[in-house]
């Protein structure tokens, strides 16, 4: 097995994508506080250009949407070329919420969320990881979300495409740790962002984008798989992993009540996209 170990600022520049607004604009500046060249991409470029302003030669703007391969292959090599140096450190982090359950179940928006979610992040990995493989060096951080350890209510797609999103990351690991490139999953709970002020629920143990920023780096930095947080939500979520399905679907929906299963009256529709 190769020696793997966190990727660091002498090895390369950071690839960031969904980095316009909420966790990703975080890390952003986290990253370029530890002294990283970051590559930035989102659909839309204004606040890319922002932060690039206020850190002049050190930030790479490269707009694309995540679910157009060609868009991901020129920005990844876009920031290669501007920089003159390899992505070492790639963090996937664009994706979409919507809310869901049984009674507003939606097609096209459940195929929003796999497309932009599940394809979005295949199709940036298909941009930087075979680069990483041939170097047989590299970091690829894929941010899923604490609701994908088990099915929610109303997260009908967007439980369904991160609890994919962590099954890919463990599965890629298999043969990256072999081909010397460290693998990480990135699952938060809620954080303050333009996708969760739209959210008319309860979010217990919010936290605001920049202390997400600081334990995703930090994260990053200690090597380990799972990058989970808050420690009481994950606690929580992984304990009910465990239960059998009857005391599952019983604790839950004594918990979530009949607003937020849908029972009753209909929810309205909430979608993001970051």
């Amino acid at each position: 097995m190769s020696s793997i170990r966190p990727a660091r600022p002498a090895d390369g520049i950071a690839w960031l994508t969904g980095a316009s607004s909420g966790i990703g604009l975080a890390v952003a500046r986290r990253l370029l506080r530890d002294g990283w060249t970051v590559a930035l991409t989102a659909r839309t470029r204004d606040k890319l250009d922002a932060l690039a302003a206020q850190f002049p030669g050190r930030v790479i703007v490269a707009p694309g949407d995540i679910t157009n391969e060609a868009a991901m292959r020129e920005a990844h090599d876009r920031a290669v070329r501007e920089s003159g140096r390899d992505v070492a450190l790639a963090i996937l982090n664009a994706g979409s919420w919507h809310q869901m359950g049984a009674r507003d179940f939606d097609l096209e928006q459940f195929r929003t969320s796999v497309e932009v979610n599940l394809i979005g992040t295949a199709t940036t990995l298909t941009a930087v990881m075979p680069g990483m493989i041939r170097r047989r060096a590299g970091q690829i951080a894929i941010t899923a979300s604490v609701a994908g350890y088990r099915g929610l209510p109303m997260a009908v797609a967007y439980g369904a495409t991160k609890a994919g999103l962590i099954s890919m990351a463990e599965s890629l690991k298999f043969d990256l740790d072999k081909l010397g490139v460290m693998t990480n999953v990135i699952c938060p709970g809620f954080v303050r962002t333009p996708m969760t002020d739209r959210n008319d629920f309860p979010m217990p143990f919010i936290m605001e984008p920049a202390e997400a920023a600081d334990r995703i780096v930090a994260g990053l930095k200690r090597g380990g798989f799972e990058i989970a947080f808050p420690a009481p939500t994950v606690y929580f979520l992984k304990f009910l992993r465990l239960l059998p399905a009857a005391l599952f679907f019983s604790a839950v929906g004594l918990a979530a009540g009949n607003k937020t299963t849908g029972i009753g009256n209909q929810k309205p529709k909430i979608a993001a996209r970051r």
